[in-house]
């Protein structure tokens, strides 16, 4: 059985935010720390795991990062400060 993964990255408290979705979380995070594709995370420094969640289906992650993409950003803001208040880094934690 795989798992899904929804996931808010930022550069800081409150700063610019992304979100995806990956089947391996770790190898992901790791692709925006390193900036391996120059894209927007590389472009705006969007490197801090912030929230992610964890689904058992494919379509059901997908829908849930295309809705939270359509979320206000204080909607995404009030999502991550319910569960990480403190703005911490969860990279590390995954490990």
């Amino acid at each position: 059985m795989k798992d899904y993964y929804v996931y808010i990255l930022a550069n800081g408290r409150n700063g610019t935010l992304y979100t995806g979705v990956t089947n391996d979380i770790q190898r992901r995070v790791s692709e925006h720390r390193e900036e391996i594709d120059k894209g927007f995370t590389s472009r705006y420094g969007v490197k801090h795991l912030v929230w992610y969640e964890v689904h058992s289906e494919a379509l059901t992650a997908i829908q849930r990062e295309k809705n939270l993409k359509h979320w206000s950003r204080a909607w995404k803001i009030a999502l991550i400060e319910e569960a990480n208040p403190a703005w911490h880094d969860l990279y590390p934690g995954l490990f």
